[in-house]
């Protein structure tokens, strides 16, 4: 085969599974058999099979639609149905990322799944995982080992039934008042709580059948009607006191000064400022002990200037006419 056909046969092949892809949920029991159900919803098609039919659905989704992709492996607890096992992988063909969740549900007191490693092998420690925290086992694993834990752990920290063994060896902070610990303490103690996940310590852990029960809570009584004061009734108009509206306080005068430049603003584009007028000059007046002026005087050394024709003769008493 060329070249050529090759990419005739692949170019069929990505079309036939976009469209197989697309044709979902619909033909969801045509692709996936019978008793599996799909959704799609915020961009992601989830499709839940069978137990007996997992490792069907695995090839299925990365034969028939192109899920080449693998993206991860978990479980969730889901009490009083099982452990919910789910694998994402992904179609990632240029500009077209398809996305699909394939689910089964297994039950808590068998749960087992053969392993996806021959159909992803990028499933192996995702399996590991699954099994050292919620306990599903995936026969045919070459290597099913605690992946994060210590050997010695025992239990699955992510079941709902698990332990917290933790709060039962040591009480939480929150257990206690400040100084309750302290020897000859008598005084009243909090009520005894414990967090979620954590059994009574009398009935499980190190100290099982060791402490005495809890003291009973004692039952609050009721305080009689006559022991309560009478309530006094006011009307909508009169109200209490602390409605009353309050008494409106004189405001201090402020000091008075010249305005300051900002409080008379002025655009930045305006015209210049015109330069106020010089006031005219004032001659003070003269003191009781000054001499009157009588205007400019002459000089002694310059002489008078002569009248002219048309100037009237200079009449004094006691003068020549």
């Amino acid at each position: 085969m060329t070249s050529d056909a090759n990419d005739v046969h692949g170019a069929h092949d990505v079309h036939g599974a976009r469209d197989a892809y697309d044709s979902l949920p619909d033909a969801v029991a045509e692709i996936f058999g019978e008793g599996a159900t799909a959704e799609r919803a915020y961009d992601l098609l989830t499709v839940d099979v069978p137990a007996a039919s997992w490792l069907t659905a695995l090839e299925t989704a990365r034969d028939r639609l192109g899920c080449t992709y693998f993206d991860w492996l978990s479980a969730v607890d889901e009490p009083g149905t099982g452990f919910r096992v789910a694998a994402h992988v992904a179609s990632v063909q240029p500009r077209a990322v398809r996305r699909l969740l394939v689910r089964t549900t297994v039950p808590h007191e068998a749960a087992e799944l053969p392993t996806a490693l021959g159909v992803y092998a990028g499933a192996g420690w995702h399996e590991r995982e699954t099994y050292e925290m919620f306990g599903v086992t995936f026969t045919d694993h070459p290597n099913l080992v605690h992946l994060l834990l210590p050997e010695a752990f025992e239990g699955h920290p992510l079941r709902k039934d698990f332990v917290l063994a933790a709060r039962v060896a040591k009480a939480w902070p929150g257990a206690k008042e400040p100084g309750e610990s302290a020897p000859g303490h008598a005084g009243p103690k909090r009520r005894q709580m414990l967090p979620p996940g954590v059994p009574d310590p009398n009935e499980w852990g190190p100290l099982k059948g060791q402490l005495p029960p809890a003291p009973a809570r004692p039952a609050r009584t009721p305080r009689a009607t006559g022991d309560r004061p009478v309530r006094r009734a006011r009307s909508v108009s009169e109200g209490s006191t602390s409605q009353q509206p309050a008494a409106p306080e004189a405001a201090p005068s402020a000091p008075t000064s010249a305005p300051a430049p900002w409080h008379d603003p002025r655009p930045a584009f305006d015209a210049p400022p015109q330069k106020p007028a010089p006031e005219p000059e004032t001659t003070p007046e003269p003191g009781p002990g000054a001499e009157p002026d009588t205007g400019p005087t002459a000089d002694p050394g310059t002489a008078a200037p002569e009248p002219g024709p048309d100037a009237e003769p200079d009449e004094r008493p006691g003068g020549d006419a």
